[in-house]
């Protein structure tokens, strides 16, 4: 959307003289429309800063999939009622630009300036960027501990609604925590929860382990094997090396997530996470995409106000002493 009168311009971009800043076509792009994404973009627009927004879905889409929540400020109890306030001030933000339906298919991080191709060919220029594109579910085939027929896909559990289990055997794959989750919002759903997961996520389904609707199945290693039909079979082999066949009406993950960075100038961790320190001085990290640590709305909404802010003073240092 245009400049406002009633909001004052950002300072020039640093090397740059106020006419070669008109050149560009923001203060600040912010890739990822998730609730660190957002926060940059009010925080932006609170200190007179323009931003184009680029999120390839709606906003805070995956927040409209947590049924439940009780760790926000607000007030708020599900993830849509929380997506739709955020949604509600995005739309009144005036100096943003949202370009849903859009991803950023290349970032690039210039002396001066970042630079970003869209998957129309579309390219936008910016003093700085935010990006705070976060994660994705994890799949069988990415994980050691699972084989499964190739390309495989299947759906995270948070996207299971009380008719998808009532009276349904669910097999879940891994134990993060998403299932605590599901079960709180699903307190009457009559379900059975096979949880099959390693040793390394025990300690993620202690809130789950006395829930009468839960059965454990710490395993070494599954197979997931074609069956005919809608039902799901698998083959599990324990820590001991015993074996024992699992059968249930469908399948879902729990698996955690893995990080969607855009390609391009972003310093990526062995985990593929990108943490801030060591960016491109143009370029700040927020949210999920920070580390697997820190994966809390809470967080994240303080980390892309945060590295909006950090745009900010950049621009005000560096064309101090203009």
């Amino acid at each position: 959307m245009p400049d406002t009168p009633s909001h004052p311009r950002s300072p020039a971009a640093p090397g740059a003289d106020a006419d070669a800043d008109a050149t560009h076509d923001t203060d600040l792009i912010v890739v990822g429309g998730g609730p660190a994404g957002c926060a940059a973009v009010r925080m932006a627009a609170s200190v007179g800063m323009r931003s184009v927004l680029v999120e390839p879905d709606t906003l805070c889409r995956s927040l409209y999939r947590v049924t439940a929540l009780n760790n926000v400020l607000g007030g708020y109890t599900s993830g849509p009622a929380l997506a739709e306030a955020i949604t509600a001030e995005l739309r009144s933000t005036e100096l943003c630009r949202p370009e849903l339906g859009r991803h950023v298919v290349e970032l690039r991080a210039h002396e001066d300036h970042i630079a970003v191709t869209l998957d129309t060919g579309a390219r936008l220029t910016a003093p700085y960027a935010v990006v705070a594109t976060g994660v994705g579910p994890l799949q069988p085939g990415d994980v050691s501990w699972i084989t499964a027929p190739g390309g495989l896909t299947l759906p995270p559990l948070w996207r299971a609604g009380a008719d998808d289990a009532e009276g349904r055997t669910l097999l879940v794959l891994g134990g993060d925590r998403p299932i605590g989750t599901f079960l709180r919002a699903h307190p009457a759903t009559g379900t059975r929860l096979l949880v099959a997961h390693p040793d390394t996520d025990t300690y993620k389904t202690e809130e789950i382990r006395d829930d009468p609707r839960v059965t454990l199945l710490p395993v070494a290693h599954l197979t997931l094997t074609p069956s005919e039909g809608a039902s799901v079979t698998a083959e599990a082999v324990g820590g001991g090396g015993e074996r024992r066949t699992v059968t249930a009406d469908a399948a879902y993950l729990s698996l955690g997530s893995a990080p969607t960075a855009p390609h391009g100038d972003l310093m990526r961790g062995a985990d593929g996470y990108c943490p801030p320190a060591g960016q491109h001085s143009r370029v700040f990290i927020a949210g999920d995409l920070r580390s697997a640590r820190f994966q809390r709305i809470m967080t994240a909404l303080g980390s892309g106000s945060e590295a909006a802010l950090h745009a900010y003073y950049a621009v005000r240092e560096l064309s101090a002493g203009d």
